[in-house]
């Protein structure tokens, strides 16, 4: 079995940060591309960041120079590191891994954390 738990989220006014992390844990073989993505209430989840196992990073437009996408490979956890925060960042924020791991018997699939909220402030 393999877990991806978020923590750090929040209440923060405009202009503010906040850090979250994604931990993954169990039977885990390797981690490859890992991400952060967010849902809004009555809108779709978007993208916000991507990282590889390289640490090759991608942003979403709206979060370029704020936000900052990172991993600690030794410790199978990935960071979003979010300055300069907006109402419009309030939203629930999920982390994505493709995750290999090895149980009974070897997979590989994607897995999501179950959120935390970020609720920005105006």
């Amino acid at each position: 079995q393999v877990q991806l738990v978020e923590s750090g989220g929040g209440l923060v006014q405009a202009g503010g940060s906040l850090r979250l992390s994604c931990d993954a844990s169990g039977s885990i073989v390797s981690i490859h591309d890992m991400g952060w993505y967010r849902q809004a209430p009555g809108k779709m989840r978007e993208l916000v960041a991507t990282i590889t196992s390289g640490g090759s990073t991608n942003y979403a437009d709206s979060v370029k120079g704020r936000f900052t996408i990172s991993r600690d490979n030794a410790k199978n956890t990935m960071y979003l590191q979010m300055n300069s925060l907006k109402p419009e960042d309030t939203a629930v924020y999920y982390c994505n891994a493709d995750i290999s791991s090895r149980s009974r018997t070897y997979s590989r699939r994607t897995y999501w954390g179950q959120g935390t909220q970020v609720t920005v402030s105006s």
